[in-house]
């Protein structure tokens, strides 16, 4: 049924919170190694989408597919599947009482069974990936917004994840500190990893993006390259969409 090389597939994808309907029959697949970056107005379903490929958001109806297995609600299934996928959301979640590094080590230890030595070695490594590991040892009240995002990229990488989720990463980070965030995921996307992204970061979709996506009212609009999407959209909505925010 799903090509198997497609890594996430989603099939006829409806969520509706009451009488809200966030998805509207959504289908995709992603291959591995790609990098999918989703666009769109906000309330266009792009998050929900992201929270239902690892079922934080459980769908109304329809399917999702990661690496071969159909994603169900049993959870024995659910969390072994959702240890595949890393997560990185718009707030960085760290525990404030905890170092960065011991931010990074605690799921290891609890999902990955890992002992303290390795889990510690693994996360040194991850924030030497990420740029900090000079702040090993520091709390989160002491990092930058950017330092903070970064290590919440460490800890998912950690899990060694086969896909990331990045729900608008940098949104709620100050203008200077987005780039650090987005340069340590341009060098995931040329590690090939494959990555899900919503994003409201033009520049990053052009520079990592195999396909983007533009989405409107709990659909896929199009379905193409950034460079395609950029230079020569083909639906009314994405040209109106594209029109307002590249003006800016």
């Amino acid at each position: 049924m799903n090509n198997r090389e497609d890594i996430i597939a989603v099939n006829d994808l409806h969520k509706h919170f009451g009488s809200v309907r966030a998805l509207n029959g959504v289908s995709l697949s992603v291959e591995r190694g790609k990098v999918i970056v989703i666009i769109g107005p906000s309330g266009s379903g792009k998050s929900t989408l992201l929270r239902c490929v690892n079922h934080l958001e459980t769908p109304s109806s329809g399917e999702v597919w990661i690496d071969g297995e159909l994603l169900t609600t049993n959870q024995k299934q659910l969390n072994k599947v959702r240890a595949e996928i890393g997560m990185v959301f718009q707030l960085f979640n760290l525990f404030p009482h905890l170092t960065a590094l011991e931010n990074v080590v605690l799921a290891q230890k609890v999902v990955r069974q890992r002992s303290k030595e390795e889990a510690e070695e693994v996360a040194m490594r991850q924030l030497v990936r990420v740029g900090i590991p000079e702040k090993a040892d520091v709390y989160p009240g002491q990092l930058s917004g950017g330092q903070q995002q970064r290590v919440a990229i460490a800890r998912a990488l950690a899990m060694d994840p086969k896909i990331m989720l990045f729900d608008e990463p940098t949104s709620a980070l100050d203008p200077e500190m987005i780039k650090e965030v987005l340069d340590v995921m341009l060098d995931l996307a040329k590690e090939g990893m494959t990555m899900l992204v919503v994003s409201h970061e033009m520049g990053f979709a052009r520079a990592a993006a195999d396909e983007i996506i533009f989405m409107d009212e709990g659909l896929i609009v199009e379905h193409t390259t950034p460079h395609d999407l950029f230079n020569n959209p083909q639906e009314e909505r994405t040209k109106l969409f594209l029109s307002q925010i590249l003006q800016h």
